[in-house]
């Protein structure tokens, strides 16, 4: 018999239910079905970029903006599989400030920030595409951020609404929020699952097959949220994962349709947000190359991601490994 080929991915975070399909791949058997010996690293200070980057994992999470500015640097990345079909992120205020009717009312405000450069394009667009200046002052307090909003020490955030809002929601912390998409911002898949085009090159079939099994594992979720919800926790006990919080985080993600879009797409990544996303990130001038000069060209979108290892078809809630056409 032959022996499974080992791969390992490396996540963006502790484990939450962005990395549920993994963890169901793992204990329903796909991988095994695939021929494959999955290794999931656990969450380091190295992100995952890098690390597929310079060869010390197979593929990883990867951050949709950070894609885009660490490709555009240099770095050996593709995006393989789209973990969310829409965005997840938005802009939370408290409920009760009855100052901040819309983007605009955020001029001179504080806003809890995480550090990113991204930030500022994502607020400024907001804030400017509704009638305002998009002047606001920003402290840096990454995830100490929730708190000093809740506590009203900050005027507004950012947050993963399919984890940190639905905490919010089951504390009974009464939100409101702006959808990016709404003013001015495009909309995009938020998290990716990649790795290099190196290894695309070097192990073409092994991707296909850990994509599709991947992407088996996603869907079966979708289908049996109960059962997914408690493979997560176990999997992982050091995480010490709440089941009730991780099942109503990933009723969030199936009722948005994030995981599997409203056309029933699991994993595709959408070539209009792509370029659209891309267009708008060169714009903004954050896109720099390996020197930290500013991109003078926008760069050829097409060459960061590709559908060719998804599955082809689904059936029944999971789906069949065929490799795509390219």
């Amino acid at each position: 018999m032959a022996q499974p080929t080992p791969v390992t991915m490396a996540l963006d975070w502790t484990p939450n239910t962005n990395h549920i399909g993994l963890y169901v791949a793992e204990a329903k058997g796909f991988y095994d079905e695939a021929g494959l010996d999955v290794q999931i690293l656990p969450y380091s200070d190295t992100s995952a970029a890098t690390l597929i980057a310079n060869r010390v994992a197979d593929f990883g999470v990867l951050g949709s903006i950070g894609l885009f500015i660490q490709k555009a640097a240099g770095a050996d990345l593709v995006a393989t599989y789209a973990l969310v079909q829409t965005e997840t992120g938005r802009l939370v205020f408290n409920g009760d400030r009855q100052d901040i009717q819309s983007p605009k009312d955020l001029d001179g405000k504080t806003y809890a920030g995480f550090g990113g450069a991204w930030e500022d394009v994502l607020l400024g667009t907001m804030i400017r595409d509704d009638g305002g200046k998009g002047e606001y002052e920003t402290v840096t307090l990454g995830t100490s951020a929730y708190e000093a909003l809740y506590n009203g020490a900050v005027d507004f955030t950012l947050e993963v609404y399919t984890w940190e809002g639905v905490k919010a929601e089951r504390d009974g912390r009464k939100q409101r929020a702006f959808r990016y998409a709404d003013f001015g911002v495009p909309d995009q898949h938020t998290n990716f699952i990649g790795t290099s085009g190196a290894y695309l090159a070097e192990h073409p079939d092994t991707a296909t097959a850990f994509i599709g099994a991947t992407q088996k594992g996603y869907a079966y979720a979708v289908e049996n949220p109960d059962e997914a919800a408690d493979i997560l926790v176990a999997a992982n006990p050091e995480a010490a994962l709440d089941r009730d919080f991780v099942r109503a985080s990933l009723q969030a993600l199936i009722d948005g349709h994030y995981l599997r879009g409203e056309d029933g797409e699991v994993g595709t990544i959408n070539a209009a947000k792509m370029e659209a996303v891309g267009e708008f990130i060169f714009r903004s001038g954050i896109l720099k190359d390996g020197e930290g000069k500013p991109l003078t060209e926008a760069p050829d979108v097409s060459t960061y991601y590709s559908n060719e290892y998804l599955a082809t078809e689904r059936q029944n809630g999971g789906v069949v490994l065929e490799r795509k056409p390219g």
